[in-house]
């Protein structure tokens, strides 16, 4: 990995990779014909995309309880416990609305509603994710959602990873589609003869899912356009360079242009780091798609300060962020602009990916600095709400009706005064 100076005040930014127009192009395509075509067009591309052509979309409760029994036992025990664990912290992330009274009787609250329907993007492809099932469909079930549908690309055999159909079974979830790529967005945001349309989609995706769900934005809502794996390690010289450098390649590994990181207050940590990712990637399954991230998106910072190092971080606004120094929690309240922060030597960042209990489906792409990671509120809408009793309006009524005229808007003016006299 390249090593660098960090110099003071200097605002690390992720290198970005995004869509290109024939992308875009591909992306558009298969929105329109999904949306004129159907059930049709998602047979049609997912046979020349993922490489089997479906006679059914749905699977079957047959399928789903075929793949839970297929999983080891062993595995599927953790799952189940990683499923609570998750439950139990989302949980703590519920609102409630609240109610208050004003004088003579009137009274302003806010209503707090679970959306109808949600649609939950499982990847697939070169990895199977059992944990996004998790993550996804538990906080949509702690909210109250009523309807949740997954999707899911199939492998060439037309089937489902079995722990991804063991997850559905633990959470209970029974309407899921072996379809994944644009043409599931396009199905979940549109509907079609067998897929009714949700009013939201969650799920991170490659490209061309990021790039549809940012095309039927507006049409549904989604939780964020999700982009390639980051990590940040903030580490000093207490860290040990084995263990660091097995966390960047933890996420180096899930994609060719994730982008691990680490600052570090240590010239001879940031060294041995380097050394350590070279040795590692020898025996890594997936060495070539981390190579490729290593290369061409990681770095190393030597930072003078751990300020100045905190500083670069703050800027850098990673996905995940592992802090492994000294007084580590001190340094972490530091921290303003991440994701998800992973705090001492035992907290490595797969520990929330799987088990710990927080979402692994965070903010990507420098967004940590405006927005969070996925969480129950994403699956709630509020509603305001106003009643006002006739001495509330009576001695209100002026007021709204004179700062209506001043922005020239006559009939809001006419529509509060309307009230208030005997009608016939």
């Amino acid at each position: 990995m390249k090593i660098t100076k960090l110099a003071k005040g200097i605002s690390l930014k992720r290198p970005l990779e995004g869509g290109n127009e024939d992308q875009l192009k591909v992306v558009r395509q298969v929105l329109a014909d999904v949306r004129a075509q159907g059930d049709t067009a998602v047979r049609t591309y997912t046979e020349k995309w993922d490489g089997f052509a479906p006679d059914k979309l749905h699977v079957t409760k047959e399928e789903i309880e075929a793949g839970a029994n297929a999983l080891d036992a062993q595995l599927y025990t953790d799952l189940k416990e990683a499923a609570d664990n998750i439950r139990l912290y989302h949980e703590q992330q519920m609102l409630t609305g609240y109610r208050l009274d004003l004088a003579d009787g009137s009274w302003l609250g806010q209503r707090i509603t679970a959306l109808d329907a949600v649609g939950l993007y499982v990847p697939g492809g070169t990895a199977a994710y059992p944990s996004s099932v998790l993550m996804n469909v538990i906080p949509a079930q702690v909210a109250g959602v009523k309807r949740i549908v997954i999707t899911s690309p199939a492998g060439r055999d037309g089937h489902l990873p079995v722990g991804v159909l063991a997850a559905a079974h633990i959470l209970g979830v029974e309407e899921i589609y072996k379809i994944g790529g644009a043409q599931a967005i396009a199905a979940l945001a549109y509907g079609t003869e067998t897929i009714s349309a949700v009013d939201k989609i969650t799920g991170p995706g490659n490209i061309f899912v990021a790039l549809a769900k940012r095309e039927v934005f507006g049409e549904v809502a989604i939780d964020m356009i999700a982009g390639p794996s980051e990590i940040a390690v903030l580490a000093d010289e207490t860290a040990f360079a084995d263990e660091i450098a097995a966390d960047l390649l933890s996420q180096a590994e899930h994609d060719k242009m994730a982008c691990p990181i680490l600052v570090t207050t240590s010239e001879e940590l940031a060294h041995r780091v380097a050394i350590e990712v070279e040795k590692q990637l020898v025996t890594l399954p997936r060495a070539e798609v981390a190579r490729a991230s290593v290369e061409n998106f990681g770095a190393i910072y030597i930072a003078e300060t751990m300020a100045d190092a905190v500083d670069a971080i703050n800027s850098l606004a990673p996905e995940h962020l592992e802090v492994v120094t000294k007084n580590a929690e001190a340094v972490a309240e530091k921290v303003r602009h991440a994701g998800g922060i992973f705090i001492g030597r035992y907290s490595s960042e797969p520990v929330g990916d799987y088990f710990a209990g927080t979402n692994h489906v965070l903010p990507t792409n420098s967004t940590a600095r405006f927005a969070s990671g996925l969480n129950v509120d994403d699956f709630l809408k509020k509603s305001s709400i106003v009643y006002y009793s006739e001495k509330t309006w009576a001695a209100n009524a002026p007021k709204i009706a004179r700062l209506a005229r001043m922005e020239g808007l006559e009939g809001h003016a006419r529509a509060v005064e309307s009230r208030g006299w005997e009608k016939e």
